[in-house]
């Protein structure tokens, strides 16, 4: 049976597997949705981008569900000041996301341009908007978000929506956005044929470099001038019960502890660049598996370097440091960790098992032959 520290621990490894799961998995179909007025250039070629990934969106949404269950039952703490503070935030995500399962079933009902574009419009807004705004959201993260508790530990918001919209967390919202371009595009590059192919590999080799010096460009903000936290002080035994019992200050290398401490770590964010960098090289020689694997290493890398860099922090407080929630204050009880865990142990294999069962049963090319061949069968 697992200790209450090590279950915090377990529990941050499990939250940061289902938000890489998301990134790669939705990460794809999000990608798709941006590309579409890009790659596709009439309706037969949209709807062929809309059908490679037809078997796979909704199924993709159980990464995103998941993650935002697993966040409400491990850090309850988190949960609450998250949608006391970002609530606008989120609900604009969540009118984006809307809008794609509508577009997906609505958009070839009627046979219209004018309609079909109205809804090609929808599905690029819905899939672009969740990806900035999560980018936005890490990046306000690793600056601190203006929050606090009161006596009774009610979570207080002292910032506003706008705040939000800072030049470093938007250069981390474009970021996102690239990460999930470059995630469709090369899904793109194992799913179509042709001209589509063509330009599915340019998409993918801009997208690429565009996350190559994204990363970068934060990479050397956080390692100049940007404060982060460390936790100065805690409690006899390292054990706290409530945010408000450690010391939290503020450093403008605080960020760069856990790597100054484990060098090894450095591995990680050199592996978000070099996997940028090999997917730009296979997008450009038309390696499109190669492309689809670097691109999703990418993802894994960018969102583990976020992590090791803020780690023990979940959500650092700008306005009082020593409130900020981290994996060993924000967490629910032993007893509520330990039930989940073996859940997670039951239920994850079982998600990545159909996952990739689906994948294997329904791959396979499209192109125009195939949309005209079953003009009403598919999207």
């Amino acid at each position: 049976m697992l200790d209450y520290e090590t279950l915090k621990l377990v529990w941050w490894l499990l939250v940061g597997v289902l938000l890489i799961g998301f990134a790669i998995t939705d990460g794809f179909d999000m990608g798709v949705g941006m590309l579409l007025k890009v790659v596709g250039r009439n309706d037969i070629e949209r709807r062929v981008l809309i059908n490679t990934i037809a078997p796979h969106w909704d199924g993709n949404q159980v990464w995103f569900i998941t993650a935002g269950g697993a966040i409400f039952a491990a850090w309850p703490l988190v949960y609450a000041s998250a949608f006391s503070g970002l609530y606008a935030a989120l609900v604009l995500t969540l009118l984006a996301m809307f809008l794609r399962p509508v577009g997906f079933d609505y958009r070839s009902k009627l046979d219209s341009p004018a309609w079909r574009s109205r809804w090609d419009w929808a599905l690029t807004v819905g899939s672009g908007v969740p990806a900035l705004i999560f980018g936005v959201a890490f990046g306000n993260l690793l600056q601190g978000l203006p929050f606090s508790f009161d006596e009774v530990m009610r979570p207080l918001y002292h910032g506003s929506f706008w705040q939000l919209l800072n030049p470093f967390a938007l250069v981390c919202g474009l970021l996102s956005v690239c990460l999930f371009l470059t995630q469709g595009a090369s899904w793109l590059m194992l799913k179509t044929r042709g001209e589509l192919l063509s330009r599915s590999s340019r998409a993918t080799l801009a997208g690429a470099l565009g996350v190559l010096a994204l990363f970068v460009i934060a990479g050397i903000a956080l390692n100049t001038g940007m404060q982060g936290f460390r936790v100065a002080s805690m409690p006899a035994g390292g054990s706290v019960m409530t945010p408000m019992m450690k010391s939290v200050v503020r450093d403008n290398l605080a960020w760069r502890d856990n790597f100054s401490a484990l060098p090894l770590l450095w591995a990680v964010p050199a592996a978000g660049a070099g996997c940028a960098a090999l997917a730009a090289l296979a997008a450009w020689r038309r390696w499109g598996g190669l492309a689809f694997l670097a691109s999703s290493l990418m993802q894994a890398a960018v969102i583990g370097t976020a992590g090791v860099a803020m780690f023990p922090f979940v959500m650092p407080s700008s306005y009082a440091p020593d409130h900020s929630l981290t994996v060993f204050d924000a967490t629910s009880s032993e007893l509520t960790l330990t039930i989940m865990f073996w859940v997670a142990m039951i239920f994850v294999p079982l998600v990545l098992g159909y996952t990739l069962w689906s994948y294997l049963k329904m791959f396979g090319r499209l192109d125009e032959d195939s949309i005209h061949a079953n003009p009403h069968g598919l999207y």
